[in-house]
């Protein structure tokens, strides 16, 4: 169980509220739970596996992948980001490097610098930080 910060913090940091929908990947039941939560009845959350990804086919304006190990990352995001619609927020949550908490090794964890040079080549630029709880954060991305 990932000890998260407030809903209400959580949807306000990442901007949930200000899209019209939202897709979740690999994202753990606490984050879904709470994300659904402050969602708007206009609004549309899916929340999908990495496997499940290939079946999803709408463009969505939010997308946050939860990835925290660099192992088998490079398919997982670039099949998240296919599913960004233009102007949309990109947003891959991650364990922090330096907490003991996350069972994915440090040596394994992805880093903002690794985020933003695989997703360079899709045009993307980073474009914000959000902290999730004590041992997870997201980074943000948009196309330039």
């Amino acid at each position: 169980m990932t000890p998260l910060r407030g809903a209400a913090e959580i949807s306000e940091r990442l901007g949930v509220s200000r899209a019209a929908n939202a897709l979740l990947v690999e994202a753990p039941e606490a984050l879904r739970n709470a994300l659904v939560s402050t969602a708007s009845r206009d609004q549309t959350i899916l929340a999908v596996d990495s496997r499940g990804l290939r079946a999803v086919r709408d463009l969505f304006e939010l997308v946050l992948l939860w990835q925290e190990s660099r192992v088998g990352s490079r398919a997982s995001l670039d099949a998240a980001v296919k599913r960004l619609a233009p102007g949309g927020r990109f947003w891959v949550a991650t364990a922090l490097r330096k907490v003991v908490g996350p069972s994915t090794p440090a040596v394994h964890r992805l880093e903002r610098a690794d985020l933003a040079k695989a997703l360079e080549k899709e045009g993307m630029v980073a474009e914000g930080e959000a902290k999730l709880s004590a041992w997870h954060v997201a980074y943000g991305f948009r196309k330039r």
